[in-house]
């Protein structure tokens, strides 16, 4: 499963990339205003930082001006992914950005039957909100399990990426469910690698190694 990072912030990816196992970046509207960044200088930036998919979003509402923010943002670099919002306008602008070969990220994705639509579209990605779902009282990852269910059955192409993650489980279960990515906040990212007793014992082979005077050298 690919693990993508969702910030907006170029510092932030440059650290977390680092790592070696982040595959991409998603942003939105949301992370630039926060990164006080501009939409075309921040995902040049970012694009260069990573080899793998870079999700850029369009801001405007109807088909035509979606169309040609997706070129224009599509121009930026080979690795931009076009994230257009699942409305009827975004279905339309996916289903020609993908005749053009413009790779697409179908955002704010809350059901199963949006999810079917994306992948007749033509969509690279679809976005699944998780977090958003259980926020609203539903299961998030059970829709997840619903769309995947769906893909396999017709052999859609479209990869579902899990969106809105709240927490490292949401990536546990993405994982066990054979999602193809999940885009991770920073936060939960560091997260990832961590564990109690990974902690624990680590301070305990730390400090039996200094009670014996063990070393490298030695």
């Amino acid at each position: 499963m690919e693990i993508f990072v969702d910030s907006a912030d170029p510092d932030e990816v440059r650290r977390v990339v680092a790592l070696g196992w982040v595959d991409g970046v998603t942003t939105n509207p949301t992370l630039l205003a926060r990164a006080g960044r501009g939409l075309r200088a921040a995902v040049a930036e970012i694009a260069a930082l990573v080899r793998g998919p870079v999700s850029a979003e369009v801001l405007a509402a109807e088909t035509e001006g979606m169309v040609h923010e997706g070129r224009t943002l599509a121009a930026i670099s080979p690795n931009v992914v076009v994230k257009v919002p699942l409305t009827a306008a975004g279905l339309r602008a996916v289903e020609i950005l993908a005749a053009e070969g413009i790779a697409t990220n179908v955002t704010l994705c809350f059901s199963p039957v949006q999810a079917l639509l994306a992948a007749k579209a033509g969509a690279t990605y679809v976005s699944p909100f998780v977090g958003r779902l259980d926020d609203a009282g539903h299961d998030g990852m059970a829709v997840v399990a619903e769309i995947l269910d769906i893909y396999r059955r017709y052999e859609f192409s479209t990869r579902v990426l899990v969106a809105s993650v709240r927490h490292t489980d949401h990536v546990r279960r993405a994982a066990l469910l054979g999602a193809h990515a999940a885009t991770v906040p920073p936060k939960v990212l560091d997260g990832l690698c961590r564990h109690p007793m990974t902690d624990a014992g680590l301070a305990r082979f730390a400090a039996d190694a200094a009670a014996a005077g063990l070393s490298a050298d030695t």
